[in-house]
């Protein structure tokens, strides 16, 4: 019986997972999403295009695997006709190799207008959520009245639709937003939810599943499982740095309960980091750059988001947040992604400790959001070249394998390979 291998990212999220699960497809038979929904945006750069996934796992583009979206993830059915629309424009019919878990939760229109109305209510305090309506939708989850993918084709779908509907208007009302001002992508509220309503029949169109007895039959056929993670493992509802947080598992542990594994059924877990350190939205980001390299490092990055298109805050790499999501996921081995965009600096810095109230500590602490946090940097000459054309991990520059060097030694994992450009050639894997 096989098991279930994991890649997620390690930092707050835009790792470049999307690609490096692209990548690793060819030696899966399945691919598997396990949480968040279509507020994470999955990239991926071949033959000179650019492919941004929301909802659909990244091995979609292999028409020989098969693809799953778990239970843990949340489906918004107006986004997801619209992504599997753009597909068909690329001649790849998702309906053709995805499957979908019957239990896996909706996001309804009025899911969105609450998320809006959550966070003007929270003012000043607000959390930068991308008004997705994920955290609305988990909320009900949770709560136990939302909808699932397996309601949509029962005979009184629409009667628990309009109930439920009914209480997000009353919810909405109390936090005295003006619904009536209200537009999703420039629709006012009642438009959008027809197109919402309509989406629904393209959805019935996918074959529903129990994805968990699906997944666990394929372990017993020895077949390759890949999950892949949306989001980052420092947005975790639990160990993330609450409340600036997503609003599901994004670790390894959220594979179990995101499609029903157990936990002794989880293989190899891979982690992606950045070679430097993103994060989108409010929240604690203890090495942020203000200055022009911070600059440079969005613009030569392009970092902004593939779905809300927000500028990214930068900063460097920091360890005792990469160490801790290590430790969280069990990581047993480590990609890394964009050293390229640093190669034009003279020295590149690392976060190895913390100081907090004059206080060394490598630990994440409880208060992260309210203390005063000094990264303790140490510093690497940079490799001032481009790696245009390098296929050999051996081959990248001294000064480049040195960092990755301190990377492995600092979190105690191995580094599997370093992706250089957005092109998925140019993963290059380290030999043994």
């Amino acid at each position: 019986m096989s098991k279930v291998d994991v890649l997620l990212g390690l930092q707050w999220g835009d790792e470049g997972k999307g690609k490096i699960v692209d990548v690793l497809t060819p030696d899966y038979d399945v691919i598997a999403r396990f949480q968040g929904g279509p507020n994470a945006g999955h990239t991926l750069e071949f033959n000179g295009t650019k492919h941004v996934l929301r909802t659909i796992p990244s091995g979609i583009f292999h028409k020989d695997k098969l693809n799953v979206i778990g239970n843990g993830v949340l489906i918004e059915p107006n986004i997801f006709k619209h992504e599997v629309e753009a597909l068909l424009k690329k001649n790849v019919d998702a309906r053709q190799n995805l499957y979908i878990s019957q239990k896996a939760h909706l996001i309804l229109p009025t899911h969105r207008m609450l998320d809006a109305a959550n966070e003007q209510a929270k003012g000043n305090a607000k959390i930068g959520s991308t008004l997705k309506g994920i955290g609305p939708a988990y909320t009900d989850k949770i709560a136990r009245s939302g909808l699932r993918v397996g309601d949509i084709k029962a005979i009184d779908f629409r009667e628990k639709y309009e109930l439920l509907k009914c209480q997000h208007l009353q919810t909405a009302h109390t936090l005295k937003f003006d619904i009536a001002a209200f537009t999703i992508d420039g629709l006012p509220i009642d438009e959008y939810e027809k197109q919402w309503l309509e989406s629904l029949e393209l959805l019935k169109e996918f074959k529903a599943i129990n994805s968990e007895y699906f997944i666990n039959e394929c372990l017993k056929k020895d077949m390759k499982v890949l999950a892949e993670g949306a989001q980052g493992s420092m947005l975790d509802i639990d160990f993330g740095s609450y409340p600036f947080v997503t609003s599901s598992s994004t670790i390894t542990a959220g594979v179990c309960s995101g499609l029903g594994v157990a936990p002794s059924n989880i293989g190899r877990v891979m982690g992606i980091s950045k070679a430097y350190c993103t994060r989108v939205g409010a929240g604690p980001f203890p090495t942020e750059l203000f200055d022009e390299t911070g600059h440079n490092l969005c613009e030569i990055g392009h970092e902004y988001g593939a779905v809300t298109g927000r500028p990214r805050r930068c900063g460097w790499i920091d360890i005792p947040a990469l160490r801790y999501a290590c430790m969280l996921n069990g990581v047993t081995d480590l990609f890394v992604t964009k050293p390229d965009v640093m190669n034009s600096f003279d020295e590149i810095k690392m976060c190895i400790n913390y100081n907090i109230n004059g206080e060394t500590t490598e630990e994440i602490p409880f208060e992260f959001n309210e203390v005063e946090i000094k990264p303790q940097l140490r510093s690497f000459p940079g490799w001032k070249q481009s790696l245009e054309g390098i296929s050999d991990y051996n081959a990248l520059p001294q000064n480049l394998l040195n960092y990755l060097d301190a990377i492995e030694i600092a979190t105690g994992v191995h580094v599997l390979a370093v992706s250089i450009s957005p092109d998925r050639k140019d993963v290059l894997f380290k030999k043994n």
